[in-house]
């Protein structure tokens, strides 16, 4: 049974996986960002906040999400709601990624780069929260323009899902995976 909506055809099957995601793992949070909001009304001002967070259960799974609320727990726990239902598995080399990408969403730019098997995290603060939570060990990471903690995680994710393995780039070219290896 396919369910289509106006972003493209969602199938039964990618409803149930996220499904089976979100019960079998045990996704982490890490709030990320909070942000102090003010609204003007007739009466004076009214205060809020805007919480940004980041799960993942370290092993490739990750999401993020925003949450407002009056108070700050509130926030926090709606942004790990919502979060949750939005998931992206991430793939991974060992420790690392397979390849470097450019993540781009709205004004920031986020640049992902493989490193060797000991190198750490090399990561800013919104960054490193994402590669954190989707358990990657050693990359390199620089951030270009905007340093808006919200636009930076969504470039970052943003770059983690263009992320492809060998396999699949063969596939596309029709040729075996062995015919793509770099020396």
């Amino acid at each position: 049974m396919d369910l289509n909506f106006k972003n493209g055809g969602v199938t039964k099957s990618m409803i149930d996986e996220k499904s089976m995601i979100e019960e079998t793992t045990e996704l982490k949070d890490r709030v990320v960002f909070i942000n102090r909001v003010t609204k003007v009304v007739k009466g004076g001002k009214k205060l809020g906040f805007a919480a940004l967070v980041v799960v993942g259960d370290g092993k490739g799974t990750v999401g993020f999400a925003k949450g407002k609320a009056r108070e700050v727990p509130m926030a926090i726990q709606k942004a790990i709601k919502k979060a949750r239902k939005r998931v992206i598995k991430v793939l991974i080399t060992g420790t690392t990624i397979s390849h470097e990408v450019i993540g781009k969403k709205d004004a920031a730019v986020v640049m992902l780069k493989p490193a060797a098997p000991g190198t750490g995290l090399i990561a800013g603060g919104a960054v490193r929260a994402v590669m954190e939570m989707a358990g990657i060990q050693d990359i390199l990471t620089k951030s270009l323009r905007s340093t808006n903690p919200f636009a930076l995680v969504r470039a970052a994710i943003d770059g983690l899902s263009q992320l492809t393995s060998v396999e699949e780039i063969a596939k596309l070219r029709g040729k075996s995976p062995e015919e793509l290896k770099v020396k």
